[in-house]
This record gives structure tokens, sequence and C-alpha cells, in this order.
């Protein structure tokens, strides 16, 4: 027996597989694309006894019948042999149709443990589940588990060692009708003889895939027969690939119906999702549920941007007095305070307490499973647009990020869908956006002891127009560049589950608060030393920015801003974050200090250059369609690997948001 193995981890989405994985190889994982794909795979390593284990976690997928990235990169390891063992792992809640890939795996592969996981979560639902009996039924080892809690994990590991041991399999396979079971043999016996898994290519050739024809397409007779085959059994007009779905769901059924038993009385549809479903309900609690989020977010990111303002106020005061008693030049004192400290300060003051508020909030909804709902309700709206309805998902991941939402729309299979989501993400607002709307709205539209309710509602409409404008942005996509038909697709709803609030609030902070703030951090400082510079850089006794903010002046008055702020929105590529900090360093000369925890003295600094109602407005509307940040737009270069696409992607966003200000300042002029 062989000391080191290779396992791979299979199973649908949402399953608990990712769960399972972390249990098993704690620390020692590393995530990376796998080779000539952009999907990413994580692997790890554990111990089993005297084992030592190379655990693979294969991306989620429904199927093996290869459309998308990810079911592509799943078959193609399971085909290739290279795991000793594989573990399917399903969910108890509705292990049928996890069974449909379960099914499919084991035509692949006779080393398979089947573990059922989120055992606890059934037995809450009444679902008692013969393990022995579907496991004697699939001709596999059948164990349960709850990933959640390591000690279940010891029936999974001892089923492993047996397993990778030499234990005795007998893998089910997938009864077809006769006539496609002869021609599947006849087209078997036209195989190479050293192809692996011959009956799953006659199969899959029969089927008329194009990985599979393209893979013999050197051979004409093999190729001939698999299509006389398929003409003569598609006469009644019904695709093979219906014949084989059709003999896997009912085999799932059956092993299902013989096995598990429903408590009686037990609920399968939940009041709560017929509620977050509705088809006339559902959008009005969804746009309650963003404003609770928004509301909690304003009301308690106010102390925190207060205490983290006195203490830079304080930290400033005290590096002053040192930088003066050793006598630091006035320059470089500066160019250190008034440049680097000062930006840097104002991003950490106003951009980390909403973002340590918001996202793990938002991250708790998520892992309640109240994101597919939300997801579920914009489907249609998304496939009226002639869009695939999993663009609402990668919507909902950029308000995180726009780069981790272009990143997410490698879930869409459709490369026409998949360009229309990555274009259009960046309408929604980002993290680095939501602090400077929530300045603004604070001191401008919302002032008095009414801000903390209104300020929500503002935003919330702004979240609502910029859903709009990206259904807006699809349906214009669909009509001339990026012209087809929308495609369908299996969305899962998973159980509702109590969020696990430490990890996620740890998992928010860290992946996503910390390492967002990280970034824009990294950003200020030099963004604070160019605009330094440029604020003490003189020609003829007038600074470089003021040049610039004069040459950029008509431009910026068009839109209802003016040259200084057009200039920071430039100047502000890098990181959203930065764009306000520029703004205030750019009117003060970088020699004001701004007392964030005070609103109206940074109010009197905005007034006193030029700011209103109308020029509030505008910088909203252009703060909210603007071109994406570098990070984004280097992503979307990376998924797509084309330049007009990307320029595309940082056009497509910037026109709307310039005739949408065109609009708004001929409007304040007209009235």
């Amino acid at each position: 027996m062989k000391e080191k193995y290779t396992v791979a981890l299979i199973g649908n989405p949402n399953v608990g597989k990712s769960t399972l994985f972390n249990q098993l190889t704690g620390l020692k994982q590393h995530t990376g694309n796998w080779a000539g794909k952009t999907v990413e795979i994580a692997r790890g390593y554990c111990r089993l006894s005297v084992l030592s284990i190379e655990l693979i976690d294969l991306p989620g997928t429904y199927s093996l019948i290869s459309r998308s990235p990810e079911e592509e990169v799943t078959r193609d390891y399971l085909e290739n042999g290279t795991a000793d063992a594989v573990i399917i792992v399903c969910d108890a809640l509705c292990l049928e149709r996890n069974l449909h890939l379960a099914l499919q795996t084991l035509e692949l592969t006779d080393r398979a443990l089947l573990c059922v996981n989120l055992m606890d979560e059934a037995t809450k639902e009444g679902i008692q589940i013969d393990l022995t009996g579907i496991g004697r039924e699939l001709g596999i080892p059948a164990v349960g588990t709850t990933a959640r809690n390591k000690q279940s994990l010891k029936v999974l590991i001892s089923a492993l060692e047996e397993l990778l041991g030499g234990r005795d399999t007998a893998p089910r396979k997938v009864r077809y009708p006769q006539n496609m079971e002869e021609a599947c043999k006849r087209i078997q016996s036209h195989i190479p003889a050293d192809t692996k898994h011959t009956a799953w290519w006659a199969h899959r050739l029969l089927e008329g895939e194009k990985k599979a024809l393209e893979k013999f397409n050197c051979y004409s007779e093999l190729i001939a027969t698999a299509e006389n085959k398929r003409l003569l059994l598609e006469k009644n007009g019904k695709k093979i690939s219906d014949y084989t779905i059709a003999a896997s769901l009912l085999a799932a059924e059956e092993i299902c119906a013989e096995h598990i038993q429903h408590r009686s009385g037990a609920r399968k549809n939940s009041l709560l999702d017929r509620i977050l479903t509705h088809r006339i309900g559902a959008y009005p609690l969804m746009f309650c549920m963003l404003l609770i989020l928004l509301f909690l977010t304003v009301k308690a990111a106010n102390y925190p941007s207060a205490w983290l303002s006195d203490l830079f106020a304080f930290g400033k005061n005290n590096l002053s007095e040192f930088f003066h008693a050793v006598k630091m030049p006035n320059l470089l004192h500066s160019f250190l305070l008034d440049g680097i400290y000062t930006v840097t300060a104002f991003v950490v003051s106003v951009m980390l307490p909403p973002m340590a508020i918001f996202f793990p909030l938002f991250t708790l909804l998520e892992d309640a499973g109240v994101l597919p709902r939300i997801a579920f309700n914009l489907d249609k709206v998304f496939f009226k647009c002639k869009a695939c309805g999993k663009q609402s998902l990668t919507m909902c991941m950029g308000i995180g990020c726009n780069a981790v939402g272009v990143t997410g729309a490698r879930i869409i299979d459709s490369k026409r869908e998949r360009l229309m989501a990555i274009i259009t993400n960046t309408f929604v607002p980002c993290n680095g956006k939501f602090p400077t709307l929530i300045l603004i709205c604070t001191l401008f539209f919302a002032a008095g002891s009414s801000a903390d309710f209104i300020t929500p509602l503002l935003l919330g409409g702004l979240m609502i127009l910029a859903v709009l404008a990206t259904l807006l942005a699809t349906k214009i996509l669909s009509m001339t560049f990026l012209k087809g038909c929308p495609t369908s697709f299996i969305l899962e709803l998973p159980p509702y589950r109590r969020p696990q609030f430490v990890k996620t609030l740890t998992r928010s902070l860290l992946d996503r608060t910390l390492s967002v703030l990280a970034r824009a951090i990294l950003v200020s400082i030099p963004a604070g030393m160019v605009i330094w510079l440029l604020t003490h850089i003189t020609v003829n006794s007038v600074s470089l920015l003021s040049i610039v903010a004069t040459f950029l002046d008509p431009m910026g008055k068009l839109l209802g801003l003016d040259g200084t702020i057009l200039f920071a929105f430039i100047l502000g590529l890098p990181a959203n974050e930065i764009v306000l900090p520029i703004v205030f360093m750019a009117y003060t000369s970088g020699n004001a200090v701004v007392d964030i925890s005070n609103l109206d003295s940074v109010k009197d600094i905005l007034l006193a250059n030029g700011w209103d109602l109308q020029r509030a407005v505008c910088v909203t509307a252009f703060m909210l369609f603007h071109w994406p940040c570098a990070t984004t737009l280097l992503t979307v270069y990376k998924e797509t690997k084309s330049i007009k696409w990307t320029l595309v992607s940082a056009m497509l966003p910037a026109l709307f948001g310039i005739l949408f200000c065109i609009l708004l300042n001929l409007l304040f002029y007209t009235w």
C-alpha cells in the first residue's frame, strides 16, 4: 500500500464541499488557477493515520456533461484518472438531485466514496436516510457527515482509509433504453482500445458532444457510426441527451424512494421561501432589507469615524511636535504630514467604518441563504434583457468589490452573457464608492436629526438606480455588440442556515474589509505625495494643480462639477476610496486639517469652494457612474484577454455618467 495518495472532492455547489475540505486540511492548503483555465482550484494536505493525502477541491458542478469551464475542469480531472479516490459530496436535504452527479462520476471511476453532508439539518427537517442501503445500491461506501462538526468526520476518514487500503467496490451503472445501449456498444467497438472510459465516450459521441467529436475527429468510421446511430434514435425528435438525463434522474429517484423517508407533516416549502420569492411582494421586501442594512451602516459608522478622526488628529499633533523637536525641514514636514498622513487618515477615518459594518452584515445574509433568493427574484428581469439570470449573482458580488464581481462571471456558461456581466458589473457601486456616497448624502441631502433615516433611503434609491442602469446597459449590449438569445440555468436555493457569526465576521473583516482597506492605503500614500507635489510645485507662481484644474474646468462645469473634482476622479483611477480625500487636499492646498468628526467643518470647506445642491447631485451621480478602478480594469483584461472589451468596460459606465450628469446639470439650469 502506498503512503501518499491523491483524493479529489466533487459535488454540486452549496453542499458544504469547501467546508469539508477546510476541516480536513486546516491551513495546509493553497489556491490557484487550473493550468490553461481561469477556474480556481484548491489543494490541501492532511494525514490519515500513516497515510499522507493530497486533497483536490474540484469546482462545484451540477453535471459532467461539460458546458462551463468548471464542468470541463472537473470532468477532465476525473477522465485523466489522476486521483486514487474520489469523495462525492452530497447535500442530505436534496440527495435525489445530487445523485445525478454521483451516478455520472461512477461512470468515470470505481474508486469512489459517497459523503452525505448536512446530516444534522436533515434530521431537523425530519429526513431519515438509510446510508447503508444507498451505498449498497451505488456499489460504493456511503457515510454521513456534518462538515462543520469535525468530530463527525471520523467515520468519513475511516471509510476513506478502507477505500485506499483496497476495499472492493462495484459502482452501479445507469440503465439506458435498450436501443441506446446497443448503439453505444456498436460505437464503443470502434473506439481505439487504448482509450480510457470507452463506454463514457461512446455515450458522448452518440449525443454528438463537440468535445468528444474533436477528440476522435481523425477516426472517420467511428464518427460516421456515431452520427448514423444518433440520427436513427432521434427520429422522434427527442435528443439523446434527454434520454441520458432522464435515465440518470430515474435511477436517482428509485434509490431515494427506497432509502429515504420524510417525517409525516414535514413541510417541503417553507413559509419564508414563499414570502422571499413572492412574484410581487419579494421586490419591496428586498428593498426593505437593503434599507435596514444601510440604516445600520450609517447609524453605526458615525461613532467609529469620529473616534478614528480624533485618533489621527492626536497622532498628527504628536508627530508634528516630534518633527519640530528634531528640526525637520519644513518642506519635508509638510510633505509627510500634510501630504501622505492627511490623505491616509482621511481614507481610514471615512472608508473603514462603513465597510467594517456593511460587509459583515451583507455576508451574514449570504451565509443565511438570503442572497440566492434575491438572485432568483432578479432572474426573470435579466432574462428579459436577453441576459443570463446568473448575472444577478455577479451583480451582488460587485457590491463588495467590482473586481470580485468580474471574476464571479466565470459561473456564466455563455461567452456572450459572461461578457455582458463583466462589462456592466461596475454600474453597481462597490465598497470604494459607498463611504463617499454616504458622506455626500449626509452633508447635503439629509442634514439634521433625520439624517440617520433619510441617508439610507437615498442610498437605497441610488442602489435601485444602479440596478436599473445595469439592466439598461445589458439590454443595449444585447441589442448591439452582443446579440443573441438568453440561456436558462439551474439556480439552487440552499436551505436557510443559522449564520456562523464569529467565522463570518472574521472572514468578512479579513477577506473583504481589511484587504480592501490595505489596497486603499497603499494607493492613498502615493496619491498624497502626488497631490502635495501638484499643490507645491508652481509655474509663474501658479501651482500645477491649479493649472490642470483650470484646463479641465470647462469639461467639469459641463458635468456640473469643476476642474478640481474631475481631476480628482482621474487621479482616483487606482482606487475610488481616494477621490474625496484628493478633493479636500486640493481645496485646502494640502495645508488644512479636515476634522471628519465635525461634519459642519467638512461642509464649510466644500461650500467655500463652490459646492451647492446642484454640484452635490452631479458629484453623486458621477461617483455612481464613472470608469472602474485600475484593479477592476486589470481583472477585466485578465478575464477577457481583450483590450477592446477592457476599453468598453471603462467607457460604457463613464459614458452613462457623463450623459447623466449633463442631463442633471441642464435640468438644474432650466429650473
